[in-house]
């Protein structure tokens, strides 16, 4: 399937959902390909998954799918990849504090990388939650190395091929360029925008923003460290044998 996949994590999101179907239909009339969209209802509790069902029904080309119970952002995204038959797949917060629009800016870029992030712009978030982005940025990109000012943008697009070969665990979402850089892939950053908040609340706090992704950045160092490289010298197969070339 030729297109792009938008996958949509939701988690009581109710004053956003009808902002983000005005916001990714608008997305999907200028975009040059054909334009699919998965919500992932991470099993709220207010009203977002009835309004989320009633946008399936009357719209083409939307759809979703509903967790029993909060499992949180990863396997929210995860359940995205998985579902999706898309040739490209993007996701996006259902915060709205990213617009879908700018992803008509990735478009240009897709046959190109494996992997387009963005890098939000004149960021409009609180003080504090500045301060600690900046902070995990700088101890990331200390241990990793991965040249990212901005990994944790909620706003990005895979090919999926190569995004099913990438390894899934509860917070891999903060570290997608690293692994993709690790695992041989094309990054391109593209600045987009930044909006505050408007409806809804913050689902992080100091646990979940600060202590548990540094104990996955340690994994993710590991993993980086240890991951199996060769190069061959010389080399005669049989022609029964399989190989790669």
């Amino acid at each position: 399937m030729n297109g792009i996949t938008i996958i949509i994590p939701v988690f009581n999101e109710e004053g956003n959902i009808l902002k983000i179907w005005s916001e990714v239909d608008h997305y999907r009339r200028k975009s040059k390909f054909e334009i699919f969209t998965l919500f992932v209802d991470d099993g709220s509790t207010d009203g977002s998954l009835s309004l989320i069902k009633e946008i399936c029904t009357q719209n083409e080309g939307f759809g979703f799918i509903s967790f029993e119970t909060n499992k949180g952002l990863s396997a929210a995204i995860k359940a995205g990849f998985d579902y999706s038959k898309s040739k490209w797949v993007g996701y996006i917060d259902g915060d709205l504090q990213t617009s879908p629009r700018d992803f008509l800016k990735f478009e240009n870029h897709l046959q190109s990388f494996n992997l387009m992030t963005g890098e939000r712009q004149n960021r409009k978030d609180g003080i504090g939650k500045r301060i600690s982005s900046s902070f995990a940025n700088w101890i990331r990109n200390s241990l990793l190395k991965d040249g990212m000012k901005d990994t944790g943008c909620p706003l990005k697009i895979f090919n999926r091929e190569f995004a099913s070969k990438l390894p899934y665990f509860n917070g891999f979402h903060r570290f997608f360029p690293a692994l993709t850089q690790i695992y041989g892939g094309r990054i391109k950053v593209i600045p987009v925008s930044h909006f505050p908040r408007t409806e809804g609340k913050s689902k992080f706090n100091t646990f979940n923003r600060m202590v548990q992704p540094l104990l996955d950045l340690i994994l993710v160092y590991r993993l980086k460290k240890r991951k199996i490289s060769y190069s061959v010298k010389e080399m005669h197969l049989s022609k029964t044998m399989v190989y790669h070339e």
